[in-house]
């Protein structure tokens, strides 16, 4: 019999804006310090939008660059699904902007917010139309203006957080690669320690509101990090065992740029060497929903992927949401 059609990763991309914020320019705006935040985070920069550039101005330019790496115009484009938390308005989605921006006349789309998991969550959604056999080409785009939300005078939260944009464009495959399994899970319990609390209906923009500061992330860091620590690494591990393979097996783990310890904290679970782990987190910081595409585009350009290797994804952000995403890395076209 021949292979089921899977969805398989045929370009990738990143964007990352040209502003670099360092830590020592932190310590200007808020009491911390580099060494601190470096020992705490892993991180000592991260990048920042120009003023008037958001979310779609910064996935325009990675599907943009997809569509040229890919040799494709954009009326090939199917379907358009992009993962953020900081869409340039809440209506109507980065999506329509960005299909309108690039041309792609025949695609439709939306936005999905699943915060620092959002982008393993829109990729599942694109796997799915692709295994209907209904649609052929269709672009995962994750991407977070996260400084557009950060309380510059809350030292716990506005040293994490960076902007960028990331992406791939997923097609047919039958050859036995592509993306094989996803776990993911939320659970909204955990969603009152990692929120923005206003400017949705429940807290519209007001003056009270904005007095209140409650237009900035909110972070409980002590819980986001004992459970983050947690989820990734036994999601990791489960969908490894499911699939019989171990942390040997693996080419490369790219997993949710969040914290350096979180990330260490998984590597030591699942058994990895230094080699077989993506970690950016120093020069990007946490761009929430773009660090996973960021670091496979990344990974692409430096040739750490090659045909037939097993790539293994990871992510924890608000909700809570988590997953793990397990890929046989297929031909490029």
């Amino acid at each position: 019999m021949p292979n089921p059609i899977r969805a398989t990763i045929t370009a990738t991309s990143k964007y990352l804006p040209e502003k670099v914020m360092t830590n020592h320019d932190l310590e200007k705006v808020v009491e911390t310090n580099h060494e601190w935040i470096v020992s705490r985070t892993g991180i000592s920069e991260r990048r920042v939008v120009e003023d008037g550039q958001a979310t779609a101005d910064m996935c325009t330019r990675v599907a943009k660059e997809i569509l040229l790496k890919r040799a494709i115009t954009a009326d090939d484009i199917d379907v358009i699904i992009i993962g953020t938390v900081t869409p340039d308005m809440l209506f109507p989605s980065t999506a329509a902007l960005v299909q309108d921006a690039i041309g792609a006349s025949n695609a439709w789309g939306y936005d999905l917010s699943g915060a620092c998991s959002g982008f393993l969550f829109a990729l599942e959604n694109g796997v799915n139309y692709i295994e209907t056999g209904r649609y052929k080409k269709v672009l995962v785009l994750g991407a977070d203006t996260m400084t557009s939300i950060l309380d510059y005078e809350d030292r716990t939260t506005c040293i994490l957080f960076g902007d960028g944009a990331g992406g791939v464009l997923l097609e047919p495959s039958s050859d036995g690669d592509g993306i094989i399994d996803s776990l993911l899970f939320t659970d909204g319990s955990g969603g009152k320690h990692l929120c923005m609390p206003g400017g949705g209906s429940l807290n519209p923009a007001t003056v009270e509101t904005v007095k209140q500061r409650m237009h900035y992330i909110k972070q409980d860091g002590k819980k986001v990090f004992k459970v983050a620590v947690k989820g990734m690494a036994d999601i990791s591990l489960d969908i490894l065992k499911k699939h019989d393979l171990s942390g040997k097996d693996i080419k490369l783990f790219i997993p949710h740029q969040a914290n350096k310890r979180i990330i260490d904290a998984s590597v030591d679970r699942l058994g990895l060497s230094p080699d077989q782990v993506l970690i950016n987190i120093d020069k990007y910081a946490n761009t929430t929903g773009a660090t996973i595409p960021i670091g496979l585009a990344e990974a692409v350009e430096e040739g750490r992927i090659q045909t037939g290797d097993y790539i293994l994804l990871a992510a924890f952000g608000a909700g809570f949401t988590w997953g793990s995403t397990l890929i046989r890395w297929g031909h490029s076209k």
